[in-house]
């Protein structure tokens, strides 16, 4: 495959998938809804999808071969990729509750007595470390994956 064509197929993709950006744009403008748009490009992106599955453009759209893949990636280390990704992701979901909940009292607090601030922000602050702590966990889970 020529280096011509490595650049233009993934440009005409992108371009076939941003088109219908624009008609949503000007419907926005004029104060209409977009929602014709809106579906036209899921179609759209979705078609390509299709098209990019069904017609395989050599090794430009699957890099690897299927046996090198099973080679490279087994089970248990699918299964710890997963665990990383459910670890990072429950606890940034638990600790955006513990903020939602957690901030709005603080501003409320503060703003009837400024001195206690700082005994809110501890709180905050608590939650959102909920989602390090998840951060840490998948750290340590990929680096014995290896």
């Amino acid at each position: 495959m020529s280096l011509t064509a490595l650049f233009l197929i993934p440009l005409a993709a992108v371009l076939l998938i941003a088109a219908p950006i624009v008609p949503m744009i000007k419907k926005v403008k004029n104060g209409k809804s977009p929602k014709g748009a809106f579906i036209f490009n899921l179609c759209s992106f979705f078609g390509l999808m299709l098209v990019c599955m069904a017609v395989p453009f050599g090794n430009f759209v699957s890099a690897a071969a299927a046996e090198e893949v099973a080679d490279v990636v087994s089970t248990g280390a699918g299964l710890g990729y997963l665990a990383a990704a459910l670890a990072v992701g429950l606890s940034c979901i638990g600790s955006g509750i513990a903020v939602a909940a957690g901030a709005p009292a603080a501003i409320g607090a503060t703003s009837e007595n400024p001195k206690s601030f700082v005994k809110s922000l501890i709180f905050v602050v608590l939650g959102e470390g909920i989602a390090l702590y998840g951060l840490l966990i998948s750290i340590m889970i990929i680096s014995n994956l290896g």
